[in-house]
Formats: C-alpha cells, structure tokens, sequence
C-alpha cells in the first residue's frame, strides 16, 4: 500500500492539527513521507464572496488572499516551520507542498511565478474551488442554490478552468476532479464529454491526478473523480496517487485501502515518486 501522504492541511489554515501532530499521525500509521499543502488562494475580490464571512468566523480565513504578497506573508513563516521539523524529524520525510486555486488571469499567472520562486515549493497541487460569474466568484455552494441554467453554466466553465490548469503545466497533479459532485452535481451524462476534455488535457502536459479519498461518504460511496473518470484517465494512461485530503489527524490514510484496491483493480498507472 502507498506509504506516503501529501494532500493535507494543517491548523492555521483550514485545518485543526499542527503540522507536528500530522508527521506523527502518519509516522503511526507507518508511512514514510508527509506533504503538507495549504490552501493558496489569491483573487482581488476574495473578500467579496458569500463564503468568506464564514471564513472568518469559522477561522480559517488564512487560505484566502486578495494579493500574493498577502499570501507570502502567511506562507514564508509556514514553510520556514516545516524546514525546522524537518530537521526535528529526520526518519520522515516532510515535504512543503500547495494546493493552488488556478484563475485564468494573466496578472494572476506573473503573480504566481514569482511567488513560487520565491516559496520553491516541492509540489503544486491544481484545483478549482471557484469560478467567476458575473463579476464575482462563487464556490460549490454557491452553484447549488443557483437556478438550473446557472448551473449548468458553472460546471461548463469549473471543467474549463479545470482544462486549462492541467494545460498550464504548473501543476504537480490536479486535485478532486468532480469536486461538484459533493453538492450533489454534475453527476449525469451530460457531462462525459466535458470531463473527457479535461482528462486529455491533463494527459497532454504530462500532469497527474489524485484519488482522493475524502469522497467516501455515506451519500455517495467512492472516491473523487468518479469511476466514470477513473475509466478516462486509464484511457489516457494518466497517473494517478492516492490522496486522504486530511484536514486533521484521524483523517490521514483513511480509506487507502479501498482506493489501493481500486487502484489495483483498474491497473491505473502510478505517479512515479522520486523516493
């Protein structure tokens, strides 16, 4: 089984366990390597969204910024603190990764190069939280309690945004691809053609995709992206990893079983990981 984890998040972020307190869960666990990777999202007009007065008052408003300098003010001393336990923890291997909301911007893509040049984070994790719509930008909440029109134009452009992140070839791999799917949406049909297209994106630059774990729920019992994905990205012989998306402790490994023998069963290609 996959001795490794790199998808998680860590109190001053989004998430409830220090960084500490994740190497030694995943030491526990009797895996190797953890990657701590943060939510970097930069959007001049963060601030405006619905969600974020829940941000605040759920006090996780760190992951949101409306300039990258702000961003590198919460990520320098982050990064600074994962090299020190790196050093404190020599039999783990501790990694310094990001999951970055891609935004289609030119503004946004030099912003983002240098400050990856300046973080030099080890991973880039791609992902789609929010698409702008109508001069704002709206999350997955957002998008089920627009009307049916509306949503359809959402998923049609979260699937494009999600195209051209893979495109970009900035990314380590793309997170949970049918992120919509937790809000109850973009489950038909309708929408293969869609995912097909993002899937031969992500084939063409060479980028990985997870499957994250997170999406074992008792509402709908798999993984994120679908087994109607999972069967495009073998298609495609996109690699894949496999991702717990721990927000805490007892999140970390939870359900790799099931997603190794998933992974086994499909014979999906691995992500080769330079050890």
């Amino acid at each position: 089984m996959q001795t490794y984890t790199l998808h998680t998040h860590t109190v001053g972020f989004d998430g409830r366990d220090s960084v500490q307190a994740m190497v030694n869960r995943a030491r526990d666990l009797g895996f190797k390597e953890i990657g701590i990777s943060n939510h970097l999202i930069v959007n001049p007009i963060i601030r405006n969204t619905k969600m974020y007065p829940y941000a605040v008052k759920g006090g996780y408003s760190n992951i949101y910024s409306s300039s990258f300098e702000e961003a590198l003010l919460r990520f320098e001393p982050h990064y600074h603190e994962i090299l020190t336990l790196r050093e404190q923890n020599p039999d783990m291997r501790i990694l310094r990764g990001m999951e970055v909301d891609f935004f289609q911007d030119e503004k946004w893509l030099e912003g983002f190069y240098k400050t990856i040049q300046i973080l030099k984070p080890d991973y880039i994790i791609g992902s789609a939280h929010f698409v702008e719509y109508n001069g704002t930008l709206l999350n997955a909440h957002d998008w089920k309690n627009a009307d049916i029109e509306t949503q359809d134009k959402l998923l049609e452009q979260y699937w494009i945004n999600i195209a051209s992140a893979a495109a970009s070839g900035l990314f380590t791999w793309m997170a949970h691809l049918d992120l919509p799917k937790k809000v109850y949406l973009g489950l038909e049909d309708k929408w293969a053609e869609h995912e097909s297209r993002a899937v031969e994106a992500i084939a063409k630059s060479n980028t990985a995709i997870e499957i994250n774990t997170s999406g074992y729920k008792p509402y709908c019992y798999e993984p994120y992206p679908s087994m109607r994905i999972l069967e495009m990205v073998k298609k495609n012989k996109v690699p894949v990893l496999i991702s717990d998306d721990a927000h805490e402790t007892k999140n970390i490994g939870r359900h790799f079983d099931e997603a190794e023998i998933l992974v086994q069963q499909m014979r999906l290609k691995r992500l080769h990981k330079e050890k």
